[in-house]
Parts: C-alpha cells; sequence; structure tokens
C-alpha cells in the first residue's frame, strides 16, 4: 500500500473536472440566491450535503491521489470510478438540487424542468430497474482491455470523470428526490425485488476480477522507474475486485433504507388520496376497477 504521505500529499490536475465542479457550485449557489429572494429557506445540512461531501470530495476524488495514481494502479482507478458511481451521486443528492431548482425557477422555467424531468429517457432512468443494467455493463467492460484504455487515454479518462458522476446523480435523483418522481407503491414494491437482484448483480464485475488469475486487461508490467510500494499486476487487478466488489455492495444497504422510507410515504400519500373520495366516488373507482379486470 502507498505510505501515508503519498496518499495525502498526491496531486494532479483534472481540467474537465474541475470544470464540472465549479459549474455545479455556481448553480447551487445561484439556486440557494434565488430561493432566498423567494423567501425560501434551504436546510444548511442539505447545502453541506451537496458541497462538502459531493464537490469536495469530487474534487478530492479526481484530484487527489485516485486521480494522481489511477492511470498506473487499476484499483486506484476503479476506486474512483466506483465512488464516482454509487456513492458521490446519492450523497450530492441530498443537497436535493432538482428540488432546489423547482424553488429558484419562474414558473416558465419550471414547466421546462417538468418537461425534461417527464421525457422519456428520464423516465427510463429514473426507476430502479436500469441502475443495476448500467453498473453492471460499464464496470463489465473492466474485465476487457478496455480498463487499459480507460486508464491510459487522458481524454477518455477526463470524459468519464465527468459522464460517471452525471450519470450517477440521474440514477440516484428517484431515491433523493422522490416528490418529483411520483411511484405507486406496487411499483415500488416492484423496485424493491429489483435492488435485491442488484445486490447480486453488482457484485459480478468485482468477483470475476478477484477471482481471475490473469491480468484482463493485458497489462502485465509497470513503467519503468516505478515505485517499490506497487503491487504486482495481478495483485493490483484482485485489490480492484475487492474495492469495486466492497463499494457495490456496501452502498445498496442505505439505498433499500430510502426506497423503505418512500414506499412508506407513498403508502400514506395514497392512502389518504382513497380517504379523501365520497361514498359515491369510491364506488365508481370500485366498478371501474372491476370492469377492467373483467375486459
Amino acid at each position: 500500500m502507498p505510505p501515508v504521505s503519498t496518499l495525502l500529499t498526491a496531486v494532479t490536475l483534472d481540467p474537465a473536472a474541475v470544470a464540472l465542479a465549479l459549474a455545479a457550485a455556481v448553480l447551487y449557489g445561484v439556486g440557494l440566491r434565488s430561493a432566498h429572494r423567494r423567501g425560501e429557506r434551504w436546510p444548511l445540512w442539505r447545502v453541506l450535503c451537496f458541497y462538502v461531501f459531493g464537490i469536495a470530495a469530487y474534487l478530492v476524488l479526481t484530484c487527489g491521489f485516485t486521480g494522481a495514481y489511477g492511470r498506473e494502479l487499476r484499483w486506484a482507478f476503479t476506486l474512483k470510478l466506483a465512488l464516482l458511481f454509487f456513492v458521490i451521486p446519492p450523497l450530492a443528492g441530498l443537497g436535493r438540487p432538482l428540488s432546489l431548482a423547482r424553488t429558484a425557477l419562474g414558473d416558465r422555467g419550471r414547466r421546462r424542468l417538468d418537461a425534461i424531468m417527464a421525457s422519456r429517457p428520464m423516465r427510463v432512468l429514473g426507476n430502479a430497474f436500469v441502475a443495476p443494467v448500467l453498473g453492471l455493463a460499464f464496470f463489465g467492460t473492466f474485465l476487457t482491455p478496455l480498463l487499459a484504455t480507460y486508464r491510459a487515454d487522458p481524454v477518455v479518462s477526463a470524459a468519464l470523470s465527468v459522464a460517471i458522476p452525471l450519470l450517477g446523480l440521474v440514477l440516484a435523483l428517484p431515491i433523493t428526490e422522490a416528490e418529483g418522481f411520483q411511484r405507486t407503491s406496487s411499483f415500488i414494491m416492484l423496485e424493491f425485488v429489483y435492488v435485491f437482484i442488484e445486490l447480486l448483480a453488482d457484485a459480478v464485475p468485482g468477483i470475476a476480477l478477484r477471482l481471475n488469475e490473469t491480468v484482463l486487461d493485458g497489462v502485465t508490467q509497470w513503467a519503468a522507474g516505478a515505485p517499490g510500494w506497487f503491487p504486482s499486476p495481478i495483485r493490483d487487478q484482485q485489490l480492484a475486485g475487492d474495492l469495486l466488489w466492497f463499494i457495490a455492495e456496501i452502498v445498496d444497504l442505505p439505498i433499500i433504507i430510502l426506497m423503505f422510507v418512500r414506499f412508506s410515504r407513498s403508502d400514506r400519500r395514497e392512502a389518504r388520496s382513497f380517504d379523501e373520495l365520497s361514498d359515491e366516488e369510491m364506488d365508481a373507482l370500485t366498478e371501474a376497477h372491476l370492469r377492467q379486470r373483467g375486459e
């Protein structure tokens, strides 16, 4: 393992990541200012979640040790992208950027935002059935020579540093911003079942990296001058598998808890809507339901 001094002092510049972080910080700040002008007070803990656990942590991953050594070390690169996909987006999502935008925008801007969120691509991405498929598909490429390309090509690496957290945030929004993605309780229960399947699916790439006895990306030797603390290429791959396996599994636990909270709120909301119906409206609804089943 690297010396502590290396972990703490290794720094690199990822211009794409810095640009994304600055844009997100400015936009969130503008949203806070607009919301304040409209008389809305945004909770301080949500602001801290977005800036500290979202943006600051993102910059540490992309410009700190994992960014500086990601080109050489598989485990550092895998740790960076796994955290950018699985961990940083839900933490940043606790800052409720979508709700803040709705609060800060005027009626016209709010309608545009709602139209975007109601679009087919966002509806497809905004459910628990897509996240495990995308995660499995992407991290499955770590079992191929593409992993070497991801690490060695600076353009590809920079693109992933931007695209992966944005994709992760879109996938996390239905959990952290449940009000903007209304679901019936029965649909959420179906998502619950699928999340348990995700517990198994997410582990597949990490397990495969850990148990394989050959270097899958084809890079079997370090470049000249590699530090003495570098593990062997096969051990490097195994460490990458361990980290990917652990992160993919452990992050599902808070998601399951959040989905349970979401289900409870949805169930209470549906029960309240039924209680507000008159006897005639309830009879009509029951009759329509029976007629639909008969057809």
